[in-house]
C-alpha cells in the first residue's frame, strides 16, 4: 500500500485511533497508540519514542527513536466500534539518524531475510501455535481450571472452549489470516489454530497479531489465554511447530522428485545447518525457564537432535507433501519465542548450511525415546539443552547465531535471559518445601 491509499482507507472505514506497534527482544508486543491527526506524520516516520523505557532497547543518553511503519500491515480491528474505529501498523524501529536500530527484532529479520535474497531465496514459513484456555477466579485473575476435559480433535459440548475458537478464527479471518485449520489439542483447555503460510517477515508479524488476537477474545469469553509452553505439570505442554521453506521465484527450492527422499541437496544442507545450529538455536525458539518444562521425555516434545522423513519423535520432521508442499518442520519450539529472533536463527542456520554443504546424519525411523544413550551415541543423535542457562551457553559458543542477532541485540538478550536464569534459582518453590521442609 501507499501512503495515500493508507490514508484514504483509514478516512473511508472512519479510522480515529491508530495503535503503532513494535516488538522488544523478548517478544513483548509495545504499542503508541495516536489520533488519525496524526496519521499522516507517523507514516512519514517522524512519530518518536522513549527507547530507554523499553528493556533492551536504548540507555537513557541515547533514547529518542523513531516508528517507520510497515505500510502493508494497516488493518482495522474487528472487535472495536463500528464508530471511532481503531487500526494498527508495524513498526520498525529506527535510529534518529534515519538508520535501523540493531535492538529490534524485526530488524533483525529483515537483515537476514535480505541475506537470503542475495543468495537466490525467499523463506515461507507456516507456523502452528497452541495455546491454553483458563477460566478466570472471581477476583478477575486467571485459574489453572481449564474450562473443559476433552481430548485431541474432540468437539463440543466436551470442548467447551470451541465458542471462543470459532470466534478467534472469524476475527482472524476479518484481519487478512487464511485460516487452514482449528481444532482441540491433547491436553485440557489447549487448543490450536493453524494459518496459512506467508513469507518469512509476515508470519512474524502474523504470529505476534495472532497471539495478541487470542488473548483479547478469550478475555471477551470470560476466559484467560496463555501461550506459556508449559503452565500445568503432568499434561502436555504448548509447542509452536515452525514449518519453512526455500523458493527460487516460484519453485520450492527443497523439491527434487528425483532426489533421495524426494529431497533436494539444497534441503539436506538446509536440514544439516538446522542439526549443527540446534543447540544454540534452542535459546530462541524456547526463551524462557518455562520452556524447558515442555521439552522433556514422555510428552511427544523433542530433546533428540535428529531428523527424519516421517517420524515424530526426533527434533525435524518432513511432511509427507512434496512438490511445492515440500518443507522442513522444526518440532521444538514454543509461543513464548519472540518469532522474529526465532526465524532469523532458523533461517540464518539453514543458509549456513547450504553455504558449506553441510550433510546431515543418517535420518532416523525408530522412536528416540525408546533408544538407549548407546544406540544414540551411535546414531550421532545429540540432546536439545536441558535448562535457560544451558540454551544461552549453547547461544554464546555459537558464533553464526550470534553475528545474526547483532552486538547489541545478543549482549541485551544474553543479559536478560542471565539475570531470567538468576532470579529462578534463587527462588524456593513449593517442590522443595514439600521435599525438604519436615525430612532434613
Amino acid at each position: 500500500m501507499t501512503k495515500q491509499e493508507v490514508m484514504q482507507k483509514a478516512k473511508e472505514l472512519g479510522v480515529e485511533f491508530i495503535h503503532l506497534q513494535f516488538t522488544d527482544l523478548r517478544g513483548i508486543m509495545k504499542n503508541l497508540s495516536i489520533t488519525i491527526e496524526q496519521l499522516d506524520k507517523a507514516l512519514d516516520g517522524e512519530i518518536m519514542f522513549d527507547g530507554s523505557s523499553i528493556d533492551g532497547f536504548a540507555r537513557i543518553e541515547e533514547s529518542d527513536m523513531y516508528l517507520k511503519p510497515d505500510l502493508d500491515t494497516f488493518v482495522v480491528f474487528p472487535w472495536k466500534p463500528q464508530t471511532a474505529r481503531e487500526a494498527r501498523l508495524i513498526c520498525d524501529v529506527y535510529n534518529p539518524d534515519n538508520t535501523p536500530f540493531a535492538g529490534c527484532p524485526r530488524n533483525i529479520l529483515k537483515k537476514t531475510i535480505k541475506k537470503a535474497l542475495h543468495m537466490g531465496y525467499t523463506m515461507n514459513v507456516g507456523p502452528e501455535c497452541e495455546f491454553f484456555l483458563f477460566e478466570i477466579g472471581e477476583d478477575g485473575t486467571p485459574t489453572l481450571k481449564t474450562n473443559d476435559d476433552a481430548g485431541y480433535f474432540d468437539l463440543a459440548p466436551v470442548d467447551l472452549g470451541e465458542s471462543a475458537r470459532r470466534d478467534m478464527v472469524l476475527t482472524l479471518k476479518e484481519m487478512g489470516f487464511e485460516i487452514e485449520a482449528s481444532h482441540h489439542e491433547c491436553a485440557p483447555g489447549q487448543h490450536e489454530i493453524d494459518f496459512k503460510y506467508s513469507d518469512a517477515l509476515k508470519a512474524a508479524d502474523n504470529i505476534m497479531t495472532f497471539k495478541m488476537v487470542v488473548r483479547i477474545i478469550a478475555q471477551r469469553h470470560g476466559l484467560h489465554a496463555t501461550f506459556m509452553p508449559k503452565p500445568i505439570y503432568g499434561i502436555a505442554g504448548s509447542g509452536m511447530h515452525i514449518n519453512q521453506s526455500l523458493f527460487n521465484g516460484e519453485k520450492n527450492a527443497f523439491d527434487d522428485p528425483n532426489g533421495e527422499y524426494q529431497l533436494s541437496d539444497t534441503a539436506m544442507h538446509y536440514i544439516a545447518g538446522l542439526i549443527k545450529h540446534a543447540r544454540g538455536l534452542t535459546a530462541l525458539t524456547n526463551p524462557t525457564i518455562n520452556s524447558y518444562k515442555r521439552l522433556v521425555p514422555g510428552y511427544e516434545a523433542p530433546v533428540n537432535i535428529a531428523w527424519s522423513p516421517k517420524n515424530r519423535s526426533p527434533l525435524i520432521r518432513i511432511p509427507a507433501k512434496r512438490g511445492s508442499s515440500t518443507r522442513v518442520e522444526l518440532r521444538n519450539p514454543d509461543p513464548s519465542a519472540n518469532p522474529y529472533l526465532a526465524l532469523a536463527g532458523n533461517l540464518a542456520a539453514g543458509l549456513s548450511g547450504i553455504e558449506q554443504k553441510l550433510m546431515p546424519p543418517a535420518p532416523v525411523s525408530e522412536n528416540v525415546y525408546d533408544m538407549t544413550e548407546v544406540e544414540k551415541i551411535e546414531k550421532e543423535i545429540g540432546a536439545l539443552p536441558g535448562t535457560l542457562l544451558e540454551a544461552i551457553e549453547a547461544l554464546k559458543q555459537d558464533e553464526l547465531l550470534m553475528d545474526t542477532l547483532g552486538e547489541h541485540a545478543r549482549v541485551k538478550y544474553i543479559k536478560g535471559k542471565l539475570h531470567e536464569w538468576n532470579d529462578y534459582r534463587t527462588q524456593v518453590s513449593k517442590w522443595e518445601l514439600d521435599q525438604y521442609l519436615t525430612s532434613i
